[in-house]
């Protein structure tokens, strides 16, 4: 890119902090009370309020995401209790809204207490309802006892299918709570062959069995649990870079509005907004700045004339101009580490090292007016 300059980004903390959280919270883009003090002390060299504020983020950030995880802990075993048909008490969950670090923190504890409860019981009842089936007996008659001893052998056969379905219902409350229906069906078909048992030497080997299955579907369930975190991970930090990018582009935006640029979005592609910017201000008549920040990791950024030099006048004009970006843009880079975007220019081309490349303003602006009609053609087929 000639006549131009590249710079690496570098976030800083409590910028990054802050944008997960307010994004964690579901609330608008921007920085937290914290995150704005952090930057405002880093401003002024009071390292110690820094480290304050900075710790006061990391706590809210760490009570925010543990009430988002009891939460979800919420909503899977609202499912869980429809898909078994049963139902317990539950706890409502807690938009974490403004609260403070330590309202969610004692949250989370009480909630934890609850959803241990909560888990505990649609445990039991499903192995209840599902022995009960197995030996055509009440299930309710088998809740009470899952956490007492087994009844005695009796001598009748409907004592001894008691008996039997104790014991089935104690080894399938061992299955967690969110087993699928297709993770519990190799546990089921196992359990449904205990009624047919004819002694008690067999009746035990069909409960290892069992036992295995239900182990194995613990198993399967915590893979499927393990592989919805490494999702949710790779979600959380497409989103997190996404919002780092828009921060980038809004602050960039700000700097040169500011210092009397106008600044709109350009459009690479024919879809969105990809990052670029096009910088314009009065008297540039003939020049503009074509900026693009990628992955709010770096900024590349060239000015370009809008249609081709006539004269050596224009020539001296171009010199001029780029001098003048130059000086913009060091001022643009201090206003951004005042918003926690640091940058180090790696690649510079100086004024009238080359000659600038044209791009006509009917290029510029035709990817974005095809892009907004393209917007309101939607808007409309929508409507």
């Amino acid at each position: 890119m000639s006549s131009g300059v590249e710079a690496d980004i570098a976030l800083d903390a409590a910028v990054v902090l802050s944008l997960g959280m307010t994004r964690a919270a579901g609330k608008a883009a921007g920085l937290t009370a914290a995150g704005a003090q952090a930057l405002a002390a880093l401003a002024q060299g009071r390292a110690e309020e820094r480290a304050a504020a900075l710790a006061e983020a990391e706590r809210q950030d760490r009570a925010i995401r543990e009430v988002i995880d009891r939460n979800a802990r919420i909503a899977v075993l609202a499912e869980a209790q429809r898909e078994a048909g049963i139902q317990v008490p539950l706890p409502a969950p807690l938009p974490p809204g403004d609260r403070s670090a330590e309202e969610l923190t004692a949250w989370c504890a009480a909630t934890d207490r609850a959803l241990a409860e909560a888990e505990r019981r649609i445990s039991e009842r499903r192995a209840a309802d599902m022995a009960g089936r197995v030996f055509s007996v009440p299930a309710d008659g088998l809740r009470p006892d899952l956490d007492a001893p087994a009844p005695r052998p009796g001598n009748d056969r409907e004592a001894e299918a008691r008996r039997r379905a104790h014991t089935l219902a104690r080894v399938l409350a061992r299955l967690a709570p969110d087993v699928s229906a297709e993770e519990r069906r190799p546990v089921t078909e196992a359990a449904g062959r205990l009624a047919e048992a004819a002694t008690d030497g067999e009746a035990e080997a069909l409960l290892a069995e069992v036992r295995l299955r239900v182990q194995r579907a613990n198993e399967q369930a915590a893979a499927r649990r393990a592989a919805e975190r490494r999702r949710a991970a790779e979600r959380e930090a497409a989103e997190q870079a996404e919002a780092e990018r828009r921060y980038v582009l809004q602050a960039v935006t700000a700097a040169f509005e500011e210092m009397g640029y106008r600044v709109e979005a350009g459009f690479e592609t024919m879809t969105a907004h990809d990052g670029t910017l096009i910088l314009s201000r009065g008297g540039w008549s003939d020049h503009s700045v074509k900026m693009r920040v990628e992955d709010a990791r770096t900024i590349r950024a060239a000015m370009v004339r809008t249609r081709p030099p006539e004269s050596e006048e224009d020539r001296r004009r171009d010199a001029e101009r780029e001098r003048e970006w130059c000086q913009a843009f060091e001022q643009a880079r201090a206003r951004l580490a005042a918003a926690g975007i640091g940058s180090t220019v790696t690649w510079r081309t100086e004024p009238g090292e080359h000659e600038l490349p044209v791009v006509s303003r009917a290029r510029q602006t035709r990817a974005r007016t095809r892009q907004r009609a393209r917007e309101r053609g939607r808007e409309r087929g929508g409507s």
